[in-house]
């Protein structure tokens, strides 16, 4: 199916062009300003309007009730550059749906309904610039690969979402990247937010708002202080824990050494039985021969 829409997408994206031109493509209840421009900002829709130009450019979808995007939706918009959908219903984005998006430069998932961002979720596209996830209060899951192929991300903005950790697996893989914004997430300053704190305080200049702008919650009761007035001393106890990765590899080691243990033993028991049994063999032939 994929490769006839490949095929067919540039006679397609002639004819919407042709239309739009004379007015008769652009989606009802939107504005087409331009042949490349797709507005329908605030138009109370439910779904992704139909009879978008293939050969649209700047979508804007925002301040609507969209509770999802069909997965193969940007495969027929293929020179997408500029997407906005912030204000919205959305609670998931389906695998793939943004695995086309070659072109895409800017994308607004802001101000939605959002859990979790799953690894691979931004597919191919490189050449993304600017991410925004902010202010979607359901947004506690930020997977290790998530991120991982933005290799042209400069900007990302996940502040106000209910993040209270991250990997920082997921920071490390944006190699261009100049702004963060983190604040207004329900950090919490235990060991797992060690690392991530050590990366912050390398990377402040990435803070647009600074440390001080970042809080995060105290283990023992729960007072919230700016990250500005931490240091890494503050994470001292957490040098000699271990994670939850390190107490399997423990169990995994103790059960292995355990097994090798057990095998060894009944070989060596084996091979004892086996030796006792051929030394009594050769001393009942010995017997034998001197009667």
């Amino acid at each position: 199916m994929i490769p006839c829409v490949n095929w067919l997408q540039p006679f397609l994206a002639l004819i919407s062009s042709t239309l739009l031109a004379r007015g008769h493509i652009c989606p009802s209840s939107c504005l087409c300003p331009d042949h490349h421009t797709v507005d329908c900002t605030s138009q109370g829709l439910t779904t992704v309007p139909d009879f978008i130009p293939l050969d649209v450019r700047r979508l804007l979808l925002s301040n609507n009730w969209i509770p999802w995007i069909p997965s193969d939706f940007l495969v027929f918009y293929s020179d997408l550059v500029y997407l906005d959908i912030r204000n919205n219903s959305l609670s998931q984005l389906e695998p793939g749906t943004l695995s086309t998006s070659s072109k895409l430069v800017f994308l607004d998932l802001g101000s939605n309904n959002l859990t979790e961002i799953s690894s691979g979720t931004f597919g191919e596209s490189r050449n993304l610039i600017k991410l925004r996830l902010g202010n979607n209060p359901y947004l506690n899951m930020v997977e290790r690969d998530a991120f991982t192929g933005l290799t042209s991300l400069r900007e990302l903005e996940m502040e106000r979402n209910g993040l209270t950790a991250l990997d920082v697996t997921v920071l490390e893989s944006l190699p261009s990247l100049r702004m963060l914004r983190l604040e207004g997430n329900p950090w919490l300053c235990n060991c797992h937010f060690a690392k991530l704190f050590a990366w912050l305080t390398e990377n402040q200049d990435k803070l647009p708002q600074g440390m001080e702008a970042i809080e995060c919650s105290l283990p023992l009761d729960g007072r919230r202080v700016p990250l500005s007035l931490l240091s890494e001393d503050s994470f001292q106890e957490c040098r000699g824990a271990l994670t939850l990765t390190d107490y399997f590899i423990v169990i995994f080691s103790g059960i292995s050494v355990s097994v090798a243990a057990i095998v060894a033993s009944f070989f060596l028991a084996s091979t004892v039985h086996c030796f006792h049994r051929l030394s009594k063999g050769s001393k009942g032939d010995e017997e034998e021969g001197n009667d």
